[in-house]
């Protein structure tokens, strides 16, 4: 089996591509600047490929992947910018487009818990997408591109929701490795929100096995969530990781505030793969 990874050196695309390393699988993995040559036991191909300036013809650069997990995006974690929808939606639509019309059979793509916008309690896959940032609008956007792209191409598209989650190499503004950073520096006490949100947290290597999981067995799934399926309090999450990890922190709860795009408390449903 052949699978293109694209945005493989991000956060999620080094674990996607650590998980791809146990399997027996040929990987074509893309970055914008990718220079790297093939892994040492063969498995891994890079090609240098940028979405705002793609090839002619997509699935050939790829070298004709029998699926694609596609995880770029540009313009994160500012979840405000115009620029989801003004360009990082138009190039993404024209680039996996290109890559079906040009004989892709199936695709799996990242979405995101955003697309559900301000609706609380437990979302499942199916439950209407209500999103209020840019980035969430684009991304919703996009799967309904994808999904009328089916009525004129048919191909198997797995639209794969994202909801929280931590690790290693995880960009430094997200919550665990400012954290992380904090403790290391060697600060007394960390602000914070309340932490009294629900919400729903994988360790990203686990996000990584699921959705190496769903490109391995690329079937028309449509929208599914990839979570754990169980709330927990950010104030809980920080507590638990301050306990695993022995840091001599004290969080200082309520000093900062809530962040406005997002409910009290959500969590998703079905997200078992």
């Amino acid at each position: 089996m052949r699978l293109a990874v694209t945005g493989a050196s991000g956060f999620v695309g080094r674990h996607v591509l650590a998980e791809l390393s146990r399997r027996d699988v040929d990987v074509i993995a893309t970055a914008r600047s990718a220079s790297g040559d093939a892994s040492a036991d063969g498995k891994v191909r890079w090609v240098p490929l940028d979405l705002a300036s793609p090839p002619q013809d997509v699935f050939r650069a790829l070298h004709g992947p029998d699926v694609l997990l596609h995880l770029a995006w540009g313009g994160l974690p500012n979840y405000r910018s115009p620029r989801h929808v003004e360009a990082e939606l138009p190039a993404q639509d024209a680039f996996l487009s290109n890559a079906v019309r040009n004989g892709l059979p199936a695709l799996v793509v990242a979405g995101t818990c955003l697309e559900y916008g301000l609706q609380s309690g437990p979302l499942a896959a199916e439950t209407e997408t209500r999103p209020i940032t840019q980035y969430g609008l684009a991304k919703d956007a996009l799967r309904r591109k994808l999904q009328a792209l089916q009525m004129e191409q048919p191909y198997r598209l797995t639209w794969a929701r994202l909801f929280y989650m931590y690790g290693d190499d995880q960009p430094a503004t997200s919550l665990f490795p400012s954290l992380k950073a904090a403790s290391a520096a060697g600060r007394k006490e960390f602000p914070m929100s309340g932490g009294e949100q629900l919400r729903d947290y994988l360790p990203v290597a686990e996000v990584a096995r699921r959705l190496v999981e769903l490109a391995m067995n690329p079937v028309d799934r449509g929208p599914v969530n990839v979570c754990s399926g169980r709330p927990i309090s950010v104030r809980s999450l920080v507590e638990a990781w301050i306990a695993e990890h022995h840091w001599q922190i004290e969080p200082r709860f309520g000093e900062l505030p809530y962040p406005d795009y997002e409910p009290m408390a959500f969590w998703g449903e079905g997200g078992q793969a």
